[in-house]
């Protein structure tokens, strides 16, 4: 590698705050950086999320998995996405930018590929999907280094609308999957190269017996696109000092930085491993498992920092500061919301509306790609408006108010989930569910910019940036836990347990808000 292959190495002085630098220089430096990572992801959301439109369709398609093993795989993408975003929360420090942002995205490559080969055969062993759905969970670890990275590029006024852009631009994939998979599995998307179709083994929907399907499309179709933005970041994504100062620029530092991300992201899948075959073959509590799973994963990194020469101390400070773990909770609230619904809210509507009390098939069945993929839409769009409105209002006072309405949308939901679980036409129930789910989504979203903006006025720069990546770590495991309670709920015959165990959560959420942020005289208004 020649020394020219490295256009963007690393920018020599960074300083946002001063307003002659920011006009002159750093607003376009940190806009392209922003624009190159938003692409970015967005697909690395939608292949994290992508098992909750497979899923979906490997029930139609008579794949013999049963309905808690179909919300499981969707949960083993979240575990794995949730618990490698711990490491993703320190990669910036110790490989930069660019070079994070770089390899992760290829790295997406990897399931996307395996998905696209593995979902042609019917007969494929649930254990390959098991694989494959923790493989996917690359995408969702890819956040934490993601908003890491762009916190450092912009001033704190900005910072609130940067992130926001980032994350909400970035929750887009969640929608853009929903839409663009059911499209592409319907025609060989590459010809030959696409395989064969599936047909369809009973009427689904609008779509009749004997139609086929090209469920390996839903892998394949990112391969190209992820190829090409693995490329642009490559060329138009700077490495900071102010994030990464340690990082050199020439290219042998450039191979140690990817390498030391590497071992990182490595640790994250041992552990997620551990905590899958906790899981599903000891079949141990996910409330024990869980926390022993992020917990293992603090450990392992700290022990292989002197072998492999990556220092995570400063980083690690954070963990004595209880505004750390305050953060976490209430960012838990939003996040995980967003993400776990999103995973599950597919699924959830096949079999609410999709199956009557007796188990026998609705004739009436809503068709769940119809209308999927509007919750993760609305709620990703108004993200940066929650970022908007705190840095006007203050985040703590928004979240406030957001968490108020995320408890009543909860219990509504709870309610017409109970009706049309006991109804024979639970048809009839669908418009009030979609409108009170949808407002949730509207919900979760604003208190993710506002709880995501209470963060770089609570701590010092310097432990900002690893404070957003671990709170958005511990948050995603929403995306196990969403799924894996409503699987639990479903199959105990009453999934409106679940949305008020959630409602729960949230008003204790409001309660801790309240205390240490929102009231008046409170420790650490924000």
């Amino acid at each position: 590698m020649t020394q020219t292959a490295l256009p963007k190495k690393k920018i020599s002085d960074w300083q946002p705050e001063n307003p002659e630098f920011w006009q002159t220089k750093g607003a376009k430096v940190a806009n392209r950086n922003l624009w190159s990572s938003i692409p970015c992801l967005l697909c690395a959301f939608a292949i994290w999320l992508c098992w909750s439109i497979i899923t979906v369709q490997m029930k139609n398609l008579g794949f013999p998995f049963d309905n808690n093993q179909l919300f499981t795989l969707s949960a083993v993408a979240g575990l794995t996405g949730a618990t490698l975003r711990i490491p993703n929360s320190f990669l910036i420090a110790i490989s930069g930018g660019r070079n994070v942002i770089v390899l992760t995205t290829a790295l997406l490559i990897i399931p996307a590929l395996g998905a696209g080969v593995s979902l042609q055969n019917p007969e494929t062993p649930y254990s390959v999907f098991v694989v494959l759905a923790s493989l996917s969970g690359i995408g969702g670890g890819n956040f934490a280094s993601s908003m890491s990275n762009i916190s450092f590029f912009f001033p704190k006024k900005n910072q609130g609308t940067a992130l926001g852009l980032n994350a909400g631009l970035g929750n887009v994939g969640v929608s853009v999957m929903q839409v663009l998979l059911p499209f592409v599995m319907t025609f060989a998307l590459f010809g030959s190269l696409s395989g064969q179709g599936m047909p369809l083994p009973k009427d689904v929907g609008d779509k009749a017996a004997g139609t086929l399907v090209w469920l390996q499309n839903c892998g394949l179709v990112w391969v190209p696109i992820l190829v090409i933005l693995v490329i642009n970041a490559w060329f138009n994504m700077d490495n900071l000092p102010t994030s990464s100062p340690d990082v050199g620029s020439k290219p042998k530092d450039t191979v140690t930085a990817l390498f030391k991300s590497l071992v990182l992201i490595l640790c994250g899948f041992l552990t997620a491993s551990i905590g899958l075959y906790m899981l599903l073959k000891l079949e141990i509590n996910m409330w024990i498992v869980l926390p022993i799973t992020i917990a293992l994963t603090v450990v392992i990194m700290g022990m292989i920092q002197k072998p492999f020469k990556i220092s995570l101390s400063p980083q690690y400070r954070i963990f004595k500061n209880r505004h750390n773990w305050i953060m976490t909770w209430l960012y838990t609230m939003t996040f995980g919301s967003f993400i776990g619904y999103s995973a599950a809210f597919p699924l959830l509507i096949k079999i609410v509306f999709g199956e009557l009390p007796d188990g026998s098939v609705n004739p009436n069945a809503i068709n769940p790609f119809a209308y999927a993929w509007l919750g993760p839409l609305v709620g990703s769009l108004i993200r940066p408006i929650g970022g908007w409105l705190s840095d006007k209002f203050g985040g703590a006072n928004v979240t406030h108010w957001d968490t108020i309405v995320m408890i009543g949308s909860a219990l509504g939901v709870a309610y017409y989930v109970k009706q049309a679980s006991a109804s024979t036409t639970p048809e009839i129930y669908f418009i009030p569910f979609l409108i009170l789910f949808l407002i949730l989504f509207v919900t979760t979203g604003i208190g993710n910019g506002s709880t995501f903006r209470m963060i770089p006025i609570i701590f010092e720069p310097k432990q900002a940036g690893p404070v957003l990546g671990w709170t958005s770590a511990v948050a995603a495991y929403g995306a196990f836990i969403i799924p894996k309670v409503f699987g639990a709920q479903i199959k105990a015959g009453h999934p409106e347990y679940a949305l008020y165990g959630f409602a729960l959560y949230y008003l204790s959420c409001l309660i801790v808000n309240w205390w240490f942020y929102a009231r008046k005289n409170a420790e650490t208004p924000c």
